[in-house]
């Protein structure tokens, strides 16, 4: 049974995608700092999966901690990088942050590679790398172009030394640059984070229709697209976690360097999901139009033919699905909070 080790196993994507493996027959080692991640969504993978899995609670920018992990499993078969920091908001305040955590963690994850002889890595990269793209949908042939985030910037540089980086051994490196992730599990055991500020749009609108917060702001009206409103792909995060194994077993077939997109390649705006929610849930939203946002790009969705020919990937979920398994999720952490008042 390979072994994966997993970084930022408790995050939103990374937690996914441990169910994901396992359920596939992999055996997964997870790493977390939990700094911006509950311990309660690794109890729900672990009940899931119906099986206590190992976790270390190490900052992978700590070089010789995150070596502690390698000492102990010499029989590591590939590593996937979730772990770094992803707020766009964040990073334009932050910007030295963002690429030292980014950057940093991602050295300290190929040093190891090099050192360990490790043979797989997949990078979870993202779809701001593209910019506001001249040509749409991107394919993984799209220039970069500058970066609109210091987020965006960190992901680059991370691709950069993903491709440049020298090893002795036989390798692969495949970088997945995620659309707009979606929706939760549908056993609703995990999901969005507890208590942090959502990094995601659907979040907000969930937590607004639930009465968390008093209003949802969408930022800008204004923009050339067909109602105003920024344009994104949005894919269920049960099948980007699908993708990851596909593309593990793609790595450790071929051995090469590549990218691929992971979207649905439908381009959604935000009043459309807005919309979405409204029509699904039957639940009226206290939304309204705010400026626009430092760091977002205009509009942006995939070309996912890629992905769909050499990884047989295709998405399971309806833009339906992603609303009503993100609902359902709000309104069990809502019975969980009324629950421990």
């Amino acid at each position: 049974m390979p072994k994966i080790l997993v970084t930022g196993s408790c995050g939103y994507i990374g937690s996914h995608t441990v169910v994901d493996l396992i359920n596939n027959g992999y055996e997964v080692i997870g790493v977390d700092s939990l700094i911006r991640s509950q311990i309660e969504i690794w109890h729900g993978i672990e009940q899931i999966v119906n099986q206590k899995i190992e976790l270390y609670r190490i900052d992978l920018t700590d070089h010789t901690a995150t070596k502690k992990i390698f000492f102990e499993h010499t029989n590591i078969d590939a590593i996937i990088h979730f772990a770094g920091l992803k707020s766009v908001v964040e990073s334009v305040r932050e910007p030295e942050l963002y690429m030292k955590t980014n950057l940093g963690s991602l050295d300290t994850i190929l040093k190891c590679m090099r050192e360990f002889r490790i043979r797989n890595l997949i990078f979870s990269s993202s779809c701001s790398v593209y910019g506001n793209a001249d040509e749409l949908p991107v394919t993984e042939l799209t220039p970069i172009k500058n970066p609109e985030s210091p987020y965006a910037a960190s992901k680059i540089a991370c691709e950069e030394a993903i491709c440049n980086a020298n090893f002795e051994h036989e390798n692969a490196r495949i970088i997945l640059r995620y659309f707009n992730p979606a929706g939760s599990h549908l056993s609703l055991k995990i999901g969005e984070q507890y208590s942090e500020t959502p990094e995601y749009l659907l979040p907000y609108i969930t937590q607004t229709a639930i009465g968390w917060r008093e209003v949802v702001t969408l930022f800008g009206d204004d923009y050339p697209t067909r109602d105003g409103t920024c344009i994104r792909d949005f894919v269920h995060v049960m099948d980007i976690a699908h993708a990851h194994t596909l593309a593990l077993q793609h790595a450790i077939k071929t051995k090469t360097y590549d990218i691929f997109n992971l979207g649905t390649g439908k381009g959604v705006s935000v009043k459309e999901l807005v919309d979405c929610f409204i029509n699904t849930t039957e639940i009226q939203l206290n939304y309204k139009f705010g400026p626009r946002r430092s760091g977002d790009v205009v509009q942006i969705f995939a070309d996912n033919t890629k992905a769909t020919t050499v990884l047989k990937w295709k998405c399971q979920y309806t833009l339906a699905d992603m609303v009503l398994s993100a609902w359902q999720w709000q309104l069990k952490l809502q019975r969980y909070n009324s629950s421990n008042v």
